[in-house]
């Protein structure tokens, strides 16, 4: 696997490499991340890695500095998953002068995630434009779990016309159905017994809706006054459009349920998607 951190080594790098398919992260990788270096695999001639912390995406209450870095942990497991490049930039690097330029997402942005993390979406969808420029790949694998992200990412390139296949990778879970995450880490003992009720909610809420209940407002409660019950602290709990993640119109039947909310000092996220009849 080659390593470049200089913009212009990794465009050298990629010169003839055919169809290239990245793969954007922020590192401390877990086998979430490396499925979804798998299913890039499949989907091209050459996969580009990128480990990046973007401090543009922190806000104020968020610990740019604390975020872990496990850089040669990181190089061992894409190595070994058969990633062919990996993009490692530094902050001078990525942005040799303050970044005045920005991606400003729709109002979806300031909504769910962008509700508890402001500015957080203009912070992603700059990095990741300026990413995409960058590498110039084909494709695009970016997790399901983060699911405003990717419907951000999505629409993003979509109304830019970039050249670019977006392709969601499904989220991974341990076998007590809890999506893999790097917070989870920060989880007690107690806590990660616990932490598979955000998921259960999820899917109750899901069969709810597929076996005909249309009182999504009260499922929604219902969910956060469980989890609540258990010494949760939830920020939202919410049925939305896929497309969008506006309020469900009448006759579509693409949907998801969405959650984030804090157990301890981890805030969890997970989303179960729910397509019914219409």
């Amino acid at each position: 696997m080659q390593i470049h951190s200089a913009i212009s080594d990794l465009r050298a790098a990629l010169s003839g490499k055919g169809r290239v398919v990245f793969v954007p992260t922020m590192g401390n990788l877990h086998a979430g991340h490396i499925a979804l270096m798998t299913q890039a695999r499949a989907l091209g001639d050459t996969v580009v890695a990128s480990i990046f912390v973007n401090r543009l995406q922190f806000g104020p209450n968020e610990d740019f500095d604390k975020y872990p870095r496990t850089f040669a942990d990181d190089c061992e497991k894409l190595a070994v998953a058969g990633v062919d490049l990996l993009f490692a930039p530094t902050e001078s690097d990525l942005y040799p002068e303050p970044q005045q330029y920005q991606v400003d997402p729709p109002e979806i942005k300031n909504q769910l995630e962008g509700e508890f993390r402001p500015g957080h979406f203009r912070g992603v969808a700059t990095v990741v434009l300026k990413l995409f420029n960058i590498v110039q790949p084909q494709v695009a694998v970016f997790g399901k779990k983060d699911y405003q992200q990717l419907m951000v990412l999505r629409n993003m390139t979509r109304q830019l016309a970039l050249p670019i296949e977006i392709v969601g990778g499904e989220t991974v879970r341990a076998a007590d159905g809890l999506a893999l995450s790097s917070r989870n880490a920060y989880l007690t003992p107690a806590e990660r017994r616990e932490a598979p009720r955000l998921n259960r909610v999820l899917q109750a809420i899901a069969d709810a809706v597929r076996a005909g209940n249309t009182n999504l407002s009260q499922l929604e409660q219902a969910a956060a006054a469980e989890l609540d019950a258990h010494g949760w602290k939830t920020d939202y709990v919410a049925v939305r459009q896929q497309g969008d993640l506006q309020a469900p119109q009448a006759g579509n039947g693409e949907l998801v349920a969405l959650a984030a909310s804090r157990l301890g000092t981890p805030r969890l996220i997970d989303n179960v998607e729910i397509r019914v009849n219409v």
